[in-house]
């Protein structure tokens, strides 16, 4: 796992590297998200730490495949061998990530009927999610790893993202709340320490949910679960996994 500078939480985004490589969108700036991360973290991981080294290197390889337009040009994984995977279902290359319109869209790939697709992502691309996305969370939408359970050549681990609704969402208003995504992920690296499979577990409905408050669509886009309040908290049972 490399560790390149540039950017404080990632790396491979130095000055001469934010020039020379080919961006989708120009060269990414992470100065909000940054703030948000350091406001709203729950650890500090020790510089060096296996937690503090895969969590730099988890943000990376998320900047690279948000940001880089050329996979030529990604450090953490090989182009050839990358597949990549949600909750056990279809393993996705790099050509069909971007046919498919991105990271977000393979995030909230779903089985579910098209009537109950508040978010279809069959029906965005690239730009389209990444300006949902950036308007409901213009801070940004923050990652901390929280636990490591094995390091490489095969990383296993917990993460939470979470980012403030402050912009609308799909007809829904800003409500200023905090949404959180939890789920835990397994990294496969090569001898040459790059990834090239990945597999995600999560609930997308746990990220969905929250944008749909007050949405004049939300019961029939939330008639696939039963909400119940436990210990005062309220928790969603997905019926349907997809």
């Amino acid at each position: 796992m490399a560790d390149v500078g540039g950017d404080k939480y990632r790396s491979y985004l130095t000055p001469e590297e934010l020039k020379t490589t080919k961006w989708r969108a120009g060269p990414p700036n992470y100065d909000a998200v940054n703030k948000l991360f350091e406001e709203g973290r729950t650890n500090v991981w020790a510089e060096g730490s296996l937690e503090e080294q895969v969590q730099k290197f988890v943000k990376t390889w998320e900047m690279e495949m948000v940001h880089k337009s050329d996979p030529n040009e990604y450090k953490t994984l090989d182009p050839e061998k990358f597949v990549i995977s949600m909750n056990g279902k279809k393993l996705f290359n790099l050509k069909q990530v971007a046919d498919f319109g991105g990271s977000y869209n393979i995030f909230l790939h779903t089985s579910l009927p098209p009537s109950l697709r508040f978010y279809d992502p069959d029906q965005e691309t690239y730009e389209s999610s990444q300006s949902a996305f950036k308007t409901v969370f213009p801070r940004g939408f923050a990652l901390e790893i929280l636990k490591v359970y094995s390091g490489p050549p095969v990383i296993s681990y917990k993460f939470r993202h979470w980012g403030y609704m402050e912009g609308p969402f799909k007809g829904s208003e800003p409500t200023g709340e905090l949404v959180e995504f939890f789920g835990t992920a397994v990294f496969e690296l090569d001898e040459n320490s790059k990834v090239v499979k990945i597999e995600f577990f999560c609930d997308r409905g746990e990220l969905l949910a929250p944008l749909i408050k007050g949405n004049k669509s939300e019961t029939e886009a939330l008639s696939a679960s039963a909400w119940v309040r436990m210990d005062k908290k309220l928790y969603k049972l997905q019926k349907i996994w997809y």
